[in-house]
């Protein structure tokens, strides 16, 4: 007998739980107010898996849907870090919550930014940034003043008489792109940066989608509860305005900065028509301008799954990337069903990416005198963003003739999380408190100035990030975004550093990291916290993943010096195999001057004459490689003192084809599904799959448009077959798809996907 399905719509009741506590400063909300648009004036916000219907699952490189959730806009309101800080701001400044929320949550939109704590958000609010309310967005401008006169389409196409439309609706008009000032449409039409979109809503073009002033909304934030003001000399300071009334300039230059992103790239010579080349950043983009260039590269693909959807060279890949390489960690933790981990595992992988790009070092002078200098490769300050726990520094090791450590500058302790600042350069900008908050508060500053009060610093105590190409002092101060307790000249986009290293120095290795948070960052946020227990769980998680470990950014290793003049024998009998489409295995006989010899250089003819490794066996395997590629190697021998036997002979190898056959049994499989029994099924049935290469599997249940159904399976496999038994007798009678996702753990290969279909029948 065939059974009928019934779909019901269940309302979603929400409690709002609110904190009673009280605030070192009594503010209120309309401290906190700013323009643009207010709660209830944009509509509703659609859920992300709407959108997925059309824009994800068809393809991971380069669809919207998989790379936007791997990033860390799609996790703004999960981010335990950023409720954690937020507690403290509302403990500090009562409502001040409110100003982080706006630009964390569309619940914001919505009217549940109250209870300023988060409390109230719901889970379509912790989509964070989310799809609709980046399309939803209009360019901030004057009433009948076209902020495109140059582009007739945004005139032709309609979008010009929309948003004039809207933008009289408003009560205040934000005069820039900044601090949340935010003006989102209450339309549903979808606004992107094509006049050719294929789409089955109804579409905007809009100008602002590739103006990097959109991203100036959220990336240039001032706290406007304080107002600058001018002394005798030209310099600035900030005050507290008058308490519960609204900041009397919505000009966040008027008000107290707490990072300026946007307006440091928009004073870098990366604001120009041409830009900065920059191919490493740009995907099909050799030149870099705007903000979107590097955060939202172009590649080629399809905008949707439609088979009308234009094949682009310019698709915005939706990965918005930063240096977040910690956080994406412990979202499972805080908020386990809600993440997609391959998404985030990806996204992981794009932000370590992007941080190896973000600087170059050059390493110059001789033993015991050197010099270290960290070239700025980005369009905004080195590091830039929010300042509380984000720094680089430098990290220098000496070693003697017999290779032991003898010294060593910025050392870290990954034990303790702890860094020795005496003795390197440390890139980082600190806030303080003024005595007029410190006395009206009874907080005070720490020794060296600095507060970790984020809603009650009023003044900068330290900034000695490395500035973009570009720089002038004047147009820096000017932003609010000066060197201070430092000095960079006009035009310098670098900045050296001299060491001095102990005399018995045989060589030596410089190191720049990044870290994403400081320990005394973690346990502030959990010893100030007197609210909630925020601070604890997030101390707790950063505890069990690694304590926000640094990340190497670059690396540079000197030579030794010279103890003798003979070089080593030429190492012989050079083969290579490649057992796996990924890996080619080299091993040689070595040389035969085994006195002195230190290790061995790799070479791979098509990365030139620059070793891709240096070993001290006489065996390597290269887990670098494509598919179905030839390679030809060669090594050679060096000893202590740097000397350099001849090249071996060389061996040539082609890779197998990716994803090859793998026997089980008495059959050969590639990585995938082989069977889903039974199939129909009630209530449980047994998948069987192959993994061809070790690989993190994902397995995921996803109803008839896609949406999630079941909380992920992700398990790490090596080679071989697997059964994995799914239980689905919580879900209701209906259609439901399997999809399993097989990430290939030693490449940097996409994710294999492979769908079937399975008929629940209850």
């Amino acid at each position: 007998m065939k059974k009928v399905i019934y779909f019901f719509i269940i309302p979603l009741v929400v409690f709002i739980v609110t904190f009673a506590y009280t605030a070192l400063v009594s503010t209120t909300l309309d401290d906190f107010f700013l323009a643009g648009s207010q709660p209830g004036q944009s509509g509703q916000l659609e859920t992300p898996d709407k959108c997925d219907n059309c824009h994800g699952g068809y393809d991971l490189k380069v669809e919207p849907a998989f790379t936007w959730r791997g990033n860390m806009m799609s996790q703004a309101a999960r981010d335990p870090f950023f409720y954690a800080c937020m507690t403290i701001a509302n403990q500090d400044a009562a409502f001040s919550g409110d100003l982080c929320i706006r630009c964390h949550s569309g619940g914001w939109l919505e009217g549940r930014s109250v209870p300023t704590d988060g409390s109230a958000l719901n889970s379509n609010d912790r989509e964070g940034v989310q799809c609709d309310f980046c399309h939803k967005l209009v360019k901030p401008a004057p009433l009948g003043v076209n902020p495109y006169p140059n582009d007739p389409a945004y005139v032709s196409t309609g979008t010009y008489a929309r948003d004039q439309a809207y933008l009289a609706t408003l009560s205040s008009i934000p005069p820039t792109s900044a601090n949340g000032m935010y003006i989102a449409d209450n339309s549903n039409a979808k606004r992107g940066p094509y006049t050719d979109a294929v789409a089955r809503h109804q579409v905007y073009y809009s100008p602002f989608h590739r103006d990097a002033a959109l991203c100036g909304t959220c990336h240039d934030v001032s706290n406007p509860a304080f107002e600058k003001k001018t002394d005798a000399s030209g310099n600035y300071y900030y005050v507290l305005n008058a308490l519960n009334a609204p900041t009397p300039s919505m000009d966040p230059y008027t008000q107290f900065p707490v990072e300026r992103t946007f307006s440091e790239w928009s004073r870098s010579a990366y604001n120009t028509p041409q830009g900065v080349y920059a191919p490493q950043f740009g995907g099909n983009k050799q030149y870099v301008s705007t903000c979107q260039d590097c955060h939202m590269r172009d590649v080629t693909g399809k905008g949707s799954n439609k088979p009308d959807s234009p094949v682009r060279t310019d698709l915005p890949l939706h990965d918005m990337t930063g240096g977040n390489t910690w956080v994406p960690d412990i979202l499972p933790i805080f908020f386990p069903g809600e993440t997609n981990s391959a998404a985030l595992a990806a996204g992981k992988q794009r932000a370590a990416y992007m941080l190896q790009k973000a600087a170059t070092m050059e390493v110059s002078g001789t033993i015991p005198n050197i010099s270290v200098k960290i070239i700025n490769e980005t369009g905004h300050k080195l590091p830039s963003g929010y300042p509380e726990g984000r720094r680089l520094w430098i990290k220098v090791k000496a070693y003697d003739i017999n290779n032991n450590l003898i010294g060593q500058f910025g050392e870290y302790d990954y034990t303790t999380a702890t860094l020795n600042t005496s003795n390197t350069k440390v890139y980082e900008v600190k806030l303080g408190m003024t005595a007029e908050i410190t006395n009206a508060t009874g907080l005070s500053n720490l020794p060296d100035g600095s507060s970790f009060h984020f809603v009650l610093n009023n003044v900068v105590v330290k900034d000695n990030r490395i500035p973009p190409r570009g720089f002038t002092n004047a147009a820096f101060k000017e932003i609010q975004s000066p060197p201070v307790a430092y000095t960079y000249a006009d035009g310098q986009y670098w900045d050296s550093t001299p060491f001095t290293l102990p005399a018995n120095t045989a060589y030596y290795e410089v190191n720049l990291y990044y870290q994403t948070v400081s320990k005394d960052y973690i346990e502030f946020l959990r010893d100030e916290n007197s609210t909630n227990d925020w601070g604890t769980r997030l101390f707790n998680a950063w505890n069990s993943t690694g304590k926000s470990a640094p990340v190497l950014m670059a690396t540079f290793k000197s030579g030794a010096p010279d103890f003798d003049t003979t070089p080593p024998s030429t190492p012989t009998n050079l083969t290579a195999t490649a057992p796996k489409f990924n890996t080619v295995n080299l091993s040689w006989n070595p040389s035969t001057d085994n006195v002195g010899v230190a290790g061995y250089y790799v070479f791979r003819k098509d990365k030139g004459t620059t070793p891709i490794a240096t070993v001290t066996t006489t065996t390597y395997s290269d887990g670098s490689v494509k598919a179905t590629t030839t390679y030809t190697y060669y090594v050679q021998a060096f000893d202590k003192a740097g000397n350099k036997s001849g090249f071996s002979n060389e061996a040539t190898v082609r890779t197998p084809s990716r994803n090859a056959k793998i026997a089980v049994g008495s059959q050969e499989f590639k990585s995938g599904i082989v069977n889903l029994n039974p199939n129909p099924f009630n209530p449980t049935t047994t998948i069987t799959y192959i993994v061809s290469e070790p690989s993190d599997v994902v397995i995921e249940v996803v109803d008839a448009i896609g949406r999630i159904a079941l909380a992920p399976k992700n398990t790490f496999r090596a080679e071989g077959q697997y059964s994995e038994l799914i239980n689905t007798e919580n879900l209701s009678s209906g259609i439901y798809f399997f999809r399993l996702m097989i990430i290939p753990k030693e490449t940097s290969n996409e994710p294999i996907l492979t769908t079937t279909k399975g008929i629940l029948i209850k």
